[in-house]
Order: structure tokens, then sequence, then C-alpha cells
């Protein structure tokens, strides 16, 4: 037999949980409260007896037998509330309100026997009833028997309707308690349900579905604005994969299609027994190259994306990487007319992988280089700034990047439009903003340092990481 749903939610069962610690808790409180409160009403009513036994003893001393009978006979015809017997020395009553001692054990010479008992008596109608009593019997120097009592029913009784109240008063929280967790675990239920909607819509491929924000700031508020961000990083990887297949097609079908009429023309040479066939394959090899480094830098990309961290994490001097990456790029610029320079800042610092982080400085450079004009300039800076983060900028000179498309232009394959002619996929830029995700760092474009003789005005790309 399944259980309804609402009884099965996690809200409801804590609150039958907390329901039962708390009538546990109760329990043991009201038996710690009705012990303590019997037992101090026992030990004030012990105490009132000996008293009253000790001022009728001293009656009996100062006056003998016939004296402390006639102060018994005078004292149970009073309101004083005790309850009196006098045996003599055979255990025979003498005198008092009380037949016969509820005491049967007599006690010898100079002891007490304490007891309790069951008083019954007349109610205001007349009606017999039992109340809880406590007495003590002595013996006296002469022999004679002496018992004093007291009704202790009244203070029991006032202590049981404490308790009963007190066990009203925990009946009623846990009904109201029961009652607030069922509300609790409805309004939850509901909550959860709506984010179950969405989860079961987002599993069915409606990724448009977002979950409701109530406003609240609590768990199923934070709760939902994760899966609203989940999905909608979901949704632009899709979008970029989308995009990508697409891109890819679109960028591969140039260098394939010409790949392939390479090919076809060498082949229809080698045919005719003309054209050089070594030198087309060599051709159609390096087309290959670059067909395979597109596909090389996509998965790089893809894995720094999955990845929570860069891999293989290490300390070292960012400006040391930066130094060989400037190394193998100085010559080419001269080829292209560039005038380049490298500052690097001496005891810097970072953690992570030292080989992603060149790849990523090589392709700056490499972007600079190829987007520059002859006549140009090309500056790579290691520095730490002010906040303590270490930066490694590239500045050139070249044609910049608007403002509207820098939050674009590090998207996989986007090209702007200056930039079609030019060799290249549109992954660089992705493939350092890649680096630097997963270093914890960033990837910032700002302007360049304006035009330079009537070219710029220039980019400036800097690689933000955390200092080590």
């Amino acid at each position: 037999m399944r259980l309804p749903r609402l009884v099965r939610t996690t809200p409801f069962r804590l609150t039958l949980l907390f329901l039962g610690l708390f009538a546990a808790g109760a329990g043991l409180f009201l038996g710690y409260i009705y012990i303590a409160t019997v037992g101090e009403a026992a030990r004030a009513a012990d105490a009132a007896i000996q008293r009253e036994a000790s001022s009728l003893e001293a009656v009996y001393d100062s006056g003998g037998f016939a004296a402390l009978n006639e102060a018994v006979i005078e004292r149970s015809s009073s309101t004083r509330g005790f309850l009196y017997l006098v045996m003599g020395r055979d255990g025979q009553p003498v005198s008092g309100d009380v037949a016969a001692s509820p005491i049967k054990d007599l006690p010898k010479g100079g002891t007490r026997s304490w007891a309790s008992f069951s008083l019954t008596e007349p109610d205001a109608d007349g009606a017999m009833v039992k109340s809880a009593a406590r007495g003590m019997i002595e013996r006296l120097s002469g022999g004679e028997y002496l018992f004093v009592g007291d009704d202790v029913g009244e203070a029991q009784g006032y202590v049981v309707k404490i308790v009963n109240a007190l066990w009203g008063a925990a009946a009623l929280v846990i009904v109201l308690g029961l009652a607030g967790g069922v509300l609790v675990a409805r309004d939850v239920s509901r909550n959860m349900s709506a984010l179950t909607d969405v989860i079961n819509a987002a599993r069915l491929g409606d990724l448009e579905a977002r979950a409701k924000v109530r406003g609240a700031g609590d768990e199923l508020d934070e709760l939902a604005n994760g899966l609203n961000d989940m999905l909608d990083r979901l949704n632009r990887s899709i979008a970029g994969l989308r995009h990508a297949g697409d891109a890819i097609a679109h960028d591969l079908r140039s260098p394939l299609t010409r790949l392939r009429a390479r090919m076809e023309a060498a082949l229809l040479d080698a045919e005719a027994g003309r054209g050089d066939p070594v030198a087309a394959l060599r051709q159609a090899l390096d087309d290959a190259d670059g067909v395979l480094r597109t596909f090389g830098a996509v998965l790089a990309i893809a894995r720094l994306e999955a990845a929570a961290s860069a891999p293989d994490q290490s300390l070292f001097d960012p400006a040391e990487a930066a130094a060989d990456v400037a190394e193998l790029y100085e010559p080419v610029s001269e080829e292209r007319g560039l005038d380049f320079a490298a500052e690097l800042a001496d005891g810097l610092s970072v953690r992570g992988n030292r080989e992603f982080v060149a790849q990523a400085i090589a392709n700056l450079l490499d972007n600079a280089i190829k987007y520059t004009p002859t006549g140009g300039a090309v500056m790579l800076r290691v520095r730490r700034r002010a906040s303590g983060d270490v930066e490694v900028s590239v500045t050139d000179t070249g044609p910049g990047v608007p403002e509207g498309d820098r939050a674009r232009v590090v998207e996989r394959f986007v090209r702007l439009e200056n930039s079609r002619n030019a060799p290249g996929a549109g992954l660089g830029l992705s493939l350092v903003a890649a680096v630097a995700r997963v270093h914890g760092g960033r990837l910032e474009l700002d302007e360049g340092p304006g035009a330079v003789d009537g070219q710029g005005p220039g980019l400036r790309v800097a690689l933000v990481l955390p200092s080590a």
C-alpha cells in the first residue's frame, strides 16, 4: 500500500520526527515534574508530621500519658488537619480520630515507622472517596504508641491537575505541529513540483523552461536560481555546439574543397604525364594539416571548458613562459616589418598548467602579428597589477575590435568582417578565454595605444591570472 505523496515528503517526515522527539522529551519532562513534585509534597508532609509528633511528645514528657490523651482528643476535634491515634502498651486504641493504625508493624522503643496509605472519608456530598495519606507511628518512653498522619491527597491531586494540564498543552502542541507540518509539506511539495516540472520539461527537450523565483531568498530560491543558471548554460552550450557545427561546416568547406580540387588536378596531371605530383601532394598535406589544427584547437577548447580547473598544475614564473614564446615570435615580427618589444617583470608566480598558459600567450602574439599592418608595433608585457593579480598582455597597432564585438569575438569560430580574408578559424581567443577560466582568471579586451601612421586604433588583450 503506497502512502499519499504528502506523507512521503521530506518536510512531513521531518515534522513527524520532530514531534516524536518533542513528545518523548515532553514525557520525560512531565515525568520528572510529577516525581519531583510528589516527592516534595511527601517531604513537606513528613516534616509537618514530625513537628506535630514532637509537640505531642513534649506534652507527654511534661504531663504524662493522661496529658497526651487529652491533647490528642482536643486536637482531633480541631481543624489542624492531622490524623491522630494513641494506643496503649498492648496496642489497643485509646483516643484519636483514626479507628486503627494503618501501620501494622508496631515499632520498638525509640524507633519510628513511616508508611503511605489510602484514607477513605466522605466528601461534601456524602460519597466515600479515597485519598492518599502519609503517617508515622512511634513508641513512647512509657511503652504507649503515638500515631500522627496527614492527608496528602489534595497536594497530589493538585500535582496531577498540573501534569494533566501540561499533557493537554503538549497534545495541543503536537496537533498544531502536525497541522503546521502538513501546511509546510504542502507548500514545499508545491514548490518542488514546480521545479520537477521544469526538470521534466528540460529532459523532454524544452530548454526554454525556467523555474519561478519567489523572491524569498531561501534555499528553494537558490535551487531555482541554480537550475535556471544551469539551463542557461546548457542552452548556450547547445547553441554553441550548433553554431560550432555550422561554423566548422562553413570554415572547413573551403580548405576541404580546395584540397579535393588540388588532389583531383594532381591526379589528372599525373594521368596526362604533366605537372608536379610531389608539389601537389605537399600542398594537400599542408591543407590537411590546417584542418587537423582546427580540429585540435576545437578539441582543446572543449576539454578546457569541460574541466573545472586546469590539469597538472604547478608553480611557475609566467615571465619565463612569456620569454620562451617571445623568442619564437620575435623573428616572425621582424619578417613582417613589425616593431616587437617585451617588458617582463621578475619575481612573479602563478599556479596552473604552464603549457596551456604558454599556448594562450602564443595565440595572443599570433593574432597581434597576423592583424597588425607592416610598420606597426607589438608589445608583450608581464606585470603585477595593483590588485595583486598577474597580467599577461599583448598590445598591437592593428585595426582593433569594436567595443560592441569584444564580448562576441572570444566565442568559437567568430570572425569579424575585417578578418575574413586572413588565415585562421576564429579559435585563438576562444582558447585563451578557456585557459583563463580554468585558471580562475579572466580575459580583457581594450583599445590599443591609438592610431600609428594612420593605422589603428589597435587592440590590447590581457590575460589576468591570480597570483600564487
